[in-house]
């Protein structure tokens, strides 16, 4: 029996696009919440687990002791500790050996990479070092951003968890040593990291904007001290700046803004608060912080 720990759009749509044929492998699914994010798909995965039948609980609350003696856990999107012994598997949105650990796809997308992907690998106490099981791999182009990414990966790790299932109920996994000579790691992220380097070139800063919009809370800049959203930026020709200044307003069309960068400039429409209500500037000179 398989024991499933899902989080998200993922997890979601990894359990939905499962073959129904293999729903009654699964003993439990206990259902991750995160406030960090603006949906966590926590109420669909129950809303399916119920539908189906089955057994489900949510992270925190009552769990079985017992999931069953030789059974299989597979994490999906999960950002916790799971205190439980192996076999455990592991399903990491990052080409492996590169980006283990935290937030890969945002780094990912940060980084302008040409592929994204999903790894199942062996949980181990040290993250994301362990045996590669499989991986699936697309490539994408920019820009685009997260809700698309996580749309099109999710999509893989449906593809993966059936692979996975078939794999274990064959007895053929066979999982392979990850080379170290090419690993790489992604550090966590907090609401710190969500402010905008003005002095980036414009290209990367689209590029960040784009990676932690919906679902995550999105890109902030300080105007005249007050945290505002931005979620939409378009890059625009240069111009030769003289006392180029990273931040500052350069033009206004209607309500259109268009800032200069420390290499190029963005062009903004809205900006937004923390209860996703626009927020009206009307003045020129405004130098975003």
């Amino acid at each position: 029996m398989i024991n499933l720990y899902l989080l998200g759009k993922k997890g979601l749509e990894s359990i939905e696009r499962l073959s129904p044929t293999l729903w009654s492998k699964i003993n439990v699914i206990c259902i991750g919440k995160d406030p960090a994010i603006v949906d966590d798909y926590s109420t669909e995965i129950a809303e399916f687990a119920a539908k189906h039948a089955i057994p489900h609980y949510y992270r925190g609350g009552i769990f079985p002791d017992n999931l069953g003696p030789g059974s299989l856990n597979i994490a999906i999107g999960w950002r916790w500790l799971i205190s439980l012994e192996l076999p455990l598997i592991v399903f990491h949105d990052s080409i492996l050996p590169k980006y283990r650990g935290f937030n890969p796809l945002v780094t990912a997308l940060i980084n302008g990479d040409k592929q994204i992907g999903v790894t199942a690998l062996i949980g181990t106490d040290e993250f994301d070092k362990g045996d590669i099981i499989a991986q699936r791999i697309i490539s994408i182009e920019y820009p685009i951003k997260i809700e698309e990414a996580i749309n099109l990966l999710s999509k893989e790790y449906a593809a993966l968890l059936e692979d996975v299932f078939h794999l274990y109920l064959s007895d053929a996994i066979a999982p392979k040593q990850q080379n170290e000579q090419y690993a790489t790691y992604s550090l966590w992220r907090d609401e710190e990291d969500y402010h905008i380097d003005w002095s980036s070139d414009s290209g990367s800063i689209k590029r960040m904007i784009d990676a932690v919009g919906f679902p995550y809370n999105g890109a902030f800049t300080y105007i005249d001290g007050v945290k505002s959203r931005i979620f939409d930026v378009e890059e625009v020709p240069d111009i030769p700046i003289a006392n180029r200044t990273p931040g500052k307003v350069i033009f206004k069309e209607n309500d259109e803004f268009t800032v200069v960068c420390g290499k190029g400039l963005l062009k903004i429409r809205d900006f937004y608060n923390d209860e996703s209500q626009k927020v009206k500037q009307s003045k020129f000179r405004i130098r975003f912080k």
